[in-house]
């Protein structure tokens, strides 16, 4: 393994959240008057942190979100995930071998603590992820696509951020691996390849990860 941690982003990685969370956040954002299709989601706002949607929402519109947007969101989405939320096909056999082979992984998500362990439980991926593992853009005081969530991770872990490489599947986590001056392979099974073109590799089945990663 030519690295010594491999850093997950959690939703579209390791749990398949995009769909879900992206048509909830479509139609909350066209309720309240802000008309927002699926597509137009993704293309904004998957990776995002929320403060990234309150400020690209009152950029663009002049009015602020209301202030129990996040938690009617998350209300919604955590509904949703118990219902149908299922791992990323491929993501739980990348950590068996990760484990298998010594190798130190973490996750580090735009998503909060509480979205992370919800949509962990759910798929059976807390047994993967101690509290040690997980890390989540409420740590640090920028989200993606600024490299804080990432350095933080490699800090905590106890790796330089030249021996880590991020998985991600965001243009948002493109960006800030590459600032964080960390490798970045780019899952295109969502987004297409042009936009995370700056990834050091790109695949689009979870299933070659492992084998990229040697």
């Amino acid at each position: 393994m030519r690295y010594d941690l491999v850093i997950f982003d959690n939703d579209g990685v390791l749990v398949d959240s995009e769909p879900i969370s992206n048509t909830i956040l479509a139609g909350y954002l066209t309720e309240l008057g802000h008309p927002t299709s699926y597509e137009e989601s993704i293309r904004d706002y998957m990776g995002s942190a929320m403060h990234r949607i309150h400020d690209l929402v009152q950029e663009r519109s002049g009015k602020r979100l209301p202030d129990d947007f996040d938690d009617v969101f998350h209300g919604r989405v955590f509904a949703a995930f118990e219902r149908e939320l299922e791992p990323v096909p491929g993501a739980v056999e990348v950590l068996e071998k990760l484990v298998a082979d010594g190798v130190p992984y973490c996750v580090a998500s735009s998503g909060s603590h509480e979205r992370i362990r919800v949509g962990h439980r759910k798929t059976g991926l807390d047994l993967w992820f101690d509290e040690g593992r997980v890390f989540s853009s409420q740590d640090v005081g920028r989200g993606k696509p600024a490299p804080d969530l990432f350095l933080h991770a490699a800090e905590r872990m106890g790796v330089p951020p030249q021996k880590c490489v991020v998985v991600e599947d965001s243009p948002l986590g493109v960006q800030a691996a590459n600032a964080a001056g960390m490798h970045v392979y780019g899952f295109t099974a969502m987004t297409p390849a042009a936009k995370l073109a700056g990834a050091t590799q790109l695949f689009s089945d979870m299933g070659e990860l492992a084998a990229l990663l040697v």
